[in-house]
């Protein structure tokens, strides 16, 4: 694996990470909280230009097309100014099964108006009582022509009130349907729900909705194995996105243990707080390394099946523990809403629970682990 990035890489990340400190500092970050909406439109429009909205979808449907690596990149930097957008959900998640499975029509229709911005999608994938696994798709879809009828509920459902269309994962008999859905038809309601990172999700609750042959992204056996290599090119993001956010956390502890002084010298100066910057400087450059390979691996068209588990699950916890470290050597200010670090400790936590969490990502790994 070569470490070193081009220098077309090192501008990419340099563009973003201005566009991310003009338009998404630490105000947007707190404004943003429990809003329903969720997501800077500044920002937005300034990726869309950028291209960044288009980062994983084929340039031929008006995407840039870049590689996975390219990719960690800028979740590296939306995991350092703790960007909150739809960007996930929809341009990852939502591009990434409609490019797999998709007609054709489908793929023209939504692809470049994602890529552009001038659609958002989301995926409402998990349910209540329910897991990660394929089991856990509980949602009746009830077969209607060519069509479905969509019965059930769907929690964690990211910028579903600002989304024009939810990409839902549904039961159809003993298989697994895609489907396109938009938030303001006829039968759906959304409940918006409260979270430790105070992110836009919601409760969504279909009664009948009916879903008709042209909004069909995929039906069978194929789907949900498409569906799982979409979210391990997502948890392999997220955990740079999770490596990102944990390097500005250490740089934040790092400075406030060189300028606060207790006994007349900077608490950096004390062997505990020393030691416990210096081990979680070695976790952060580990978890980095981790997710930089796995993004590697990915764009060079190798197995991930067990890497990038392994990059999400350690990065996650190293942000976590980082956080917690930082909030520690902050002290009681820590976690004040006027300190920035407690913004990173919530959603380092959040990030860990969310989209494949520890207990899910240790079951992949050790399956991979023991058919070895």
């Amino acid at each position: 694996m070569d470490m070193d990035f081009t220098s077309e890489q090192e501008l990419l990340r340099e563009t973003v990470r201005r566009a991310c400190e003009r338009h998404h500092g630490p105000d947007v970050v707190r404004k943003l909280e429990n809003d329903p909406v969720g997501y800077e439109p500044a920002l937005w429009q300034q990726l869309a230009e950028l291209g960044v909205l288009g980062l994983m979808i084929d340039e031929q449907y008006a995407g840039s097309g870049m590689s996975m690596v390219e990719a960690a990149i800028v979740y590296e930097e939306f995991g350092r100014a703790l960007v909150t957008s739809p960007h996930f959900a929809g341009c990852v998640l939502a591009a990434g099964l409609i490019g797999r499975v998709g007609s054709p029509e489908l793929r023209q229709r939504w692809l470049p108006a994602i890529a552009a911005g001038s659609s958002i999608a989301t995926v409402a994938w998990l349910e209540p009582d329910g897991g990660y696994a394929e089991a856990g798709i509980a949602l009746q879809a009830t077969p209607d022509g060519a069509g479905f009828r969509l019965t059930g509920t769907k929690r964690h459902v990211p910028f579903a009130q600002a989304a024009d269309v939810m990409l839902v994962l549904a039961r159809a008999g003993e298989q697994v349907a895609a489907v396109l859905v938009e938030p303001t038809a006829p039968g759906v309601s959304l409940e918006q729900q409260l979270t430790v990172a105070g992110d836009a999700q919601f409760k969504v609750t279909f009664d009948d909705v009916a879903v008709d042959a042209a909004a069909v992204v995929g039906s069978g056996a194929g789907v949900w194995e498409a569906w799982h290599q979409t979210m391990l090119d997502g948890v392999t993001l997220l955990a740079a996105q999770a490596v990102g956010g944990a390097r500005a956390a250490l740089d934040l502890a790092v400075d406030y243990a060189k300028t606060r002084e207790q006994f007349d010298k900077p608490l950096g100066a004390f062997q505990a707080i020393a030691h416990y910057l210096s081990d979680a400087a070695t976790r952060v450059d580990g978890a980095q390394t981790l997710a930089w390979q796995a993004a590697w691996a990915r764009s060079e068209g190798r197995p991930v099946d067990r890497l990038a588990p392994m990059a999400k699950s350690f990065a996650c916890r190293t942000f976590r523990d980082v956080t917690a470290t930082a909030v520690q050597i902050f002290g009681g200010v820590g976690f004040t809403v006027e300190f920035d670090i407690q913004l990173y400790f919530r959603r380092a936590k959040s990030l860990q629970l969310n989209y494949w969490d520890d207990r899910y990502l240790d079951e992949l790994i050790a399956a991979q682990v023991l058919d070895a």
